[in-house]
């Protein structure tokens, strides 16, 4: 399976912003971690990172018919962007909402998502290996025809 992890906006800032919510790995220890993970479960893993809310959309409208799967962490953008929701909406790719925290834990306007309804199913409150987590979902979804 092909999948595209589309990270959105601040999370190239991991290690650097709020360890005791996001850990102390890298924005780039965790693409190389996960890559890793994907080789381990042969996967093909893309993964993109953007601040900008019409290049994340330019994203997934760009995995039409080039991806099996995405897994997205939209960032704020989770809590307002229609326009990822309906380019998720569009694309009609098997899709999983990650974030590395717990976001119904935080502050009150974290625990809404309106770009999970686009997806699947979605993952919070387990740092990076929520990726990973994404990525068997998938792959047990797939090998049992549920997408």
């Amino acid at each position: 399976m092909r999948i595209l992890i589309v990270n959105g906006p601040n999370i190239n800032m991991l290690g650097i912003r709020e360890k005791h919510i996001y850990g102390s790995n890298t924005y780039e220890e965790m693409c190389e971690h996960l890559k890793e993970k994907g080789a381990e479960l042969n996967q093909e893993i893309d993964i993109v990172q953007s601040n900008i809310e019409g290049e994340i959309i330019e994203y997934i409208q760009g995995a039409y018919n080039k991806y099996d799967s995405i897994i997205i962490n939209p960032g704020a953008y989770t809590h307002y962007s229609i326009a990822i929701y309906d380019a998720l909406m569009a694309v009609s790719i098997p899709t999983i909402e990650v974030h590395i925290s717990n976001i119904h834990s935080r502050e009150e306007f974290r625990h809404k998502s309106v770009t999970a309804s686009a997806c699947i199913g979605q993952i919070c409150g387990f740092g990076i290996y929520g990726y990973v987590m994404a990525m068997k979902g998938l792959i047990d979804m797939k090998k049992n025809n549920k997408i």
